[in-house]
């Protein structure tokens, strides 16, 4: 899909509403603006800081195995256990 957007005189952007309704931006969104070889490239960010860190970790198992290991360490451990009263 090709539209023309307009600046203002505010020097703001205006994308056509065909567009941020295909694309699914919506008030408050962030665009990534950055330029590659003379043409502007704009990508949506993810508002989830979590979003941005997924997949850091190299655990070298599958999360579920994680899982598993983790709930066993935390069983032969003591830890969380909360006291009934």
């Amino acid at each position: 899909m090709v539209m023309k957007a307009n600046g203002s005189a505010r020097k703001q952007l205006l994308i056509p509403r065909r567009m941020r309704e295909r694309l699914g931006l919506r008030p408050g969104d962030v665009l990534e603006l950055r330029e590659r070889r003379g043409h502007l490239v704009a990508t949506k960010t993810s508002r989830d800081p979590v979003d941005r860190v997924y997949g850091v970790l190299k655990l070298g198992a599958a999360t579920d195995q994680v899982m598993r290991r983790l709930r066993y360490l935390s069983q032969v451990n003591g830890f969380g256990r909360v006291p009934v009263r």
